[in-house]
């Protein structure tokens, strides 16, 4: 293919290897801290991009429109599992999914106008909030019994769809403390997340591939902004390696390792604040 003739390869065999360690990680983690592989994938694969020399005005938004493309086949597989279990609460869903949608919609459009620098900044902000959440959450913390009224709930989803989608994750990491945070219960606040995460990924995705048709300077083997090599060797090493994870689990202190992989984030967050300013 004319895409790979101008890379060595020594370089592509270099970045198949680098994309499916970033499945392993993303996979192992995910199952053991219970988040979406998108708040994984997204970081690690920024660092594998700035490593590689990928050009930085486009750095972002393959990162972030791979990531949704490789949440779709997991939150398919995840909803239907949580939905088996009864852990999927329609009503919930159902109240939240048109503006989740709304939000996801208003993310995909912005996304096409914001550079590589606010996707970047939107993500370091977001993070750094994510891993104090993790770092410092209370147990039984919560803003209210249930959802707000209808403008209420209307803005949470909102702001989960949008948010999500400039992120370049699935929307459990948000929605899952924010529902947790109403008393919905955990079991079901991860359910109705993982299908949300559902709703969130294919607009998503399909929009960052349309945004990077034609554009410059993309890694080889992208199709727009997504990265299609990325998809196939992370997924089926995300797919393979989340049981992994939750196995660990099950042997080692869930909240020290939690605060572990909020460190990670915080020095993520911090490293592309830096990047930003240099």
């Amino acid at each position: 293919m004319e895409i790979f003739d101008n890379f060595s390869a020594t370089w592509l065999l270099g970045l198949a290897v680098a994309l499916l360690a970033t499945g392993v990680v993303a996979g192992v983690l995910a199952g053991l801290l219970g988040v979406g592989g998108g708040i994984v994938i997204v970081p690690v694969l920024y660092h594998l991009f700035t490593l590689l020399g990928i050009d930085e005005s486009v750095r972002m938004h393959v990162t972030v429109g791979t990531s949704l493309a490789t949440i779709i086949p997991t939150s398919i597989m995840s909803s239907r599992a949580h939905r088996k279990r009864g852990s999927l609460d329609m009503g919930l869903l159902k109240k939240l999914m048109p503006s989740v949608v709304v939000g996801v919609l208003l993310g995909s459009v912005a996304s096409g106008f914001l550079s590589g620098r606010v996707l970047t900044a939107v993500f370091a902000v977001m993070a750094m909030l994510v891993a104090m959440n993790m770092a410092f959450k209370r147990d039984g913390f919560a803003l209210g019994d249930g959802l707000p009224g209808p403008l209420g709930t209307s803005l949470i989803g909102g702001a989960i769809g949008g948010i999500s989608t400039l992120m370049g994750i699935g929307g459990g990491t948000l929605s899952v403390p924010i529902l947790n945070a109403f008393k919905t219960p955990m079991h079901t606040a991860v359910g109705t997340g993982a299908t949300l995460g559902m709703v969130i990924s294919l607009p998503g995705a399909l929009s960052f591939l349309i945004n990077g048709l034609g554009v410059p300077h993309l890694p080889p083997g992208s199709i727009g902004y997504v990265n299609v090599l990325g998809m196939a060797l992370i997924v089926p090493a995300t797919m393979a390696t989340t049981s992994w994870g939750a196995r660990l689990a099950h042997s080692i202190d869930a909240k020290r390792l939690r605060q572990v992989f909020a460190v990670f984030l915080a020095l993520t967050s911090l490293r592309m604040f830096y990047g930003l300013l240099a």
